[in-house]
């Protein structure tokens, strides 16, 4: 039942990521792509009726990690607490964005929301993917199975880091860049005229990038945590993972040429999909590496609850995830093709 839970959360976090991961990006390239109001009006018709509910994947796996792993969450709660509430303030400022510019017609006070909306979507996209380099890098979890981390230390990658390092900040820009394409690419999709062409361009900018990045992000993990690579090698299956990432990487750009904006977008979620599960894989059945003593990280089955909730939990995850699945498919299919300002904007 670890094992199926450690899949459930890691299933709910690379959901989180490839959905609000193009609301991210269309924030991140709101200011490049659209020139005028009428323009970024657009850009946000094209998530307005889905980045809300887009977030609500990161709340339900916070709960469903409370909920299966309750040691995990109490120690990385309390160890990442100035991390989760800056981005919970960013959260907060991407919404803020949104639902504020309109109210005021006012070209200072729209220009003035506008940049905030990108700036929190750049900022945030930038720490989630510093979240996970933590996770990747380990954190100094003590015996008792907590810890805790300053924003900062040396910068420097060793066992007193902070949150903030070369390694994390790395997975940070990759993250930032890949999030950058992948919402470039939806506004590719879901627009038509100069916002598509400049969306088709941005992220062919943004792809070069994540190319760049990826590739030292590779190299960086296989020097700070080379056991990542050790369930690969036990369990040669686990490659079909980063077999999917690298189609997806260059599915982005052959698309992108081909102006097909449909698979550049499905390759940009096959790319987010294929290196979040292939991280996952590597530090299974590990969830929190300790940078202290590895005989001190926490495992699936350290911070597990007990066998019968989670047996019992099971059946109440599959009927919500009925529920929300069917919720999705419905939004989604109402919501499909091109966006317009017919019906006043968002």
């Amino acid at each position: 039942m670890e094992t199926v839970w450690f899949c459930i959360i890691a299933f709910m976090l690379t959901m989180y990521v490839v959905l609000d991961g193009f609301d991210l990006g269309a924030g991140i390239a709101h200011l490049f792509v659209a020139r005028n109001d009428e323009e970024r009006r657009i850009v946000l018709n094209a998530i307005g009726p889905v980045w809300d509910g887009n977030e609500v994947w990161i709340l339900a796996a916070g709960g469903t990690l409370y909920f299966a792993f309750p040691m995990l969450y109490a120690s990385s709660f309390s160890g990442f607490y100035l991390p989760l509430i800056m981005v919970l303030w960013l959260l907060m400022l991407r919404g803020l964005g949104i639902e504020l510019r309109h109210q005021i017609p006012s070209d200072l006070w729209k220009k003035f929301w506008d940049f905030l909306f990108s700036a929190a979507s750049i900022l945030l996209s930038i720490f989630l993917g510093a979240a996970l380099g933590n996770v990747v890098r380990g954190v100094p979890v003590g015996s008792d199975g907590f810890f805790f981390e300053p924003l900062w230390t040396t910068f420097d990658v060793d066992p007193e880091a902070g949150i903030l390092d070369w390694f994390t900040v790395l997975m940070g820009l990759i993250a930032m860049f890949t999030l950058a394409t992948h919402g470039a690419n939806y506004l590719a999709m879901k627009t038509g005229g100069e916002i598509q062409r400049r969306a088709r361009l941005f992220a062919g900018y943004t792809w070069m990038g994540v190319l760049v990045f990826f590739a030292a992000t590779i190299v960086a993990v296989s020097e700070i945590r080379p056991e990542v690579w050790n369930n690969f090698v036990l369990r040669p299956w686990g490659y079909i993972f980063p077999v999917a990432g690298f189609v997806g990487l260059g599915g982005m750009k052959l698309f992108n040429l081909k102006e097909n904006d449909v698979m550049a977008f499905l390759s940009s979620a096959l790319f987010i999909t294929g290196m979040f599960g292939s991280t996952a894989f590597g530090l299974y059945p590990v969830v929190l590496p300790s940078s202290l003593n590895p005989s001190w990280s926490l495992t699936i089955y350290s911070v597990a609850a007990q066998p019968y909730g989670l047996s019992v939990g099971l059946t109440w995850w599959i009927f919500g995830i009925m529920l929300a699945a069917g919720y999705f498919v419905f939004i989604y299919r109402t919501f499909r093709g091109k966006v317009s300002l017919d019906h006043g904007g968002y």
